[in-house]
């Protein structure tokens, strides 16, 4: 968990930057993927993390060393936000990578809005993750910082297919595996969505189902979940017919397992308990 001071640092400095970020047009992309490889380069270099983030060295050193690192190399305004960050104080150097990180996801969703498909990107990522709920060794393998990142890339390209996924989808879930950051992909992924809600300002609930639901359904399920958690809510259904009946609803990090199979195991789970007394 993050100090204080960091907590205060990445969000001010992130408001600084949003107007800036919005307006950048389609600079958004390379910016949020040069701030993804520097939030790769500062998670495998402690000793720069400390560098920039030092409070006993003078701003002007850590500015001078970051031109050193990337100066005339990136956009302008990446380069402006590595200053600003590299300016602040911080609870531990760590945090600076976790602001670099969600610099660059805010500049993803911008690129998004600009393109027209924030609700899209956030849809795909919902079926990424619907994808893989049932695949837990290629979970463990994508999160898998020991093995290749080549073999890592190839197995989620080997997922995905060709399943049209916007580019922005396809950028964010390969730095869920290029650099997984100590999180399991699923992890990743949930907090992906959580970021892209919270900027559309509504919630993902995604509803797993062994037939798909009806319109009725669907509406019923928005306004229940549009008044539980105070916003408005998108409704993304997956039909997975193992489910064999019932609902398996997924908001954020909660999960309400309604399906047979999930009562099955309770059950299993009740009578095991009971045998064990």
């Amino acid at each position: 968990m993050r100090g204080e001071a960091s907590r205060v640092a990445d969000r001010e400095s992130r408001d600084s930057f949003a107007a800036k970020l919005r307006a950048s047009g389609d600079d958004a992309w390379q910016i949020g993927d040069e701030l993804f490889g520097i939030t790769c380069t500062l998670d495998h270099n402690p000793r720069l993390q400390r560098a920039l983030t030092d409070p006993g060295r003078p701003v002007a050193d850590k500015v001078k060393l970051l031109d050193e690192l990337i100066g005339g190399r990136v956009q302008p305004m990446t380069m402006e936000i590595m200053t600003d960050l590299v300016s602040r104080s911080w609870s531990r150097a760590y945090d600076i990578d976790n602001a670099a990180e969600d610099f660059a996801v805010d500049a993803m969703m911008y690129q998004a809005d600009k393109d027209g498909v924030t609700l899209r990107v956030s849809i795909e990522l919902a079926e990424l993750q619907s994808a893989l709920l049932n695949l837990p060794v290629v979970r463990a393998d994508l999160s898998n910082a020991d093995s290749p990142i080549q073999a890592r890339y190839d197995l989620l390209h080997a997922l995905i297919g060709n399943g049209n996924f916007n580019k922005i989808t396809v950028r964010l879930a390969t730095h869920s595996t290029r650099n997984p950051r100590n999180r399991r992909y699923l992890e990743t992924i949930q907090w992906l969505i959580n970021k892209f809600s919270r900027h559309m300002g509504e919630s993902m609930v995604t509803v797993t189902t062994a037939a798909p639901l009806t319109d009725a359904q669907s509406e019923r399920l928005a306004q229940i979940y549009s008044k539980k958690v105070g916003r408005p809510v998108h409704i993304h259904s997956v039909v997975d017919e193992t489910v064999m009946g019932g609902m398996r609803i997924q908001v954020g990090d909660e999960v309400t397992d309604n399906t047979v199979i999930a009562q099955l195991q309770n059950l299993k789970r009740k009578v095991k308990a009971g045998t064990n007394d």
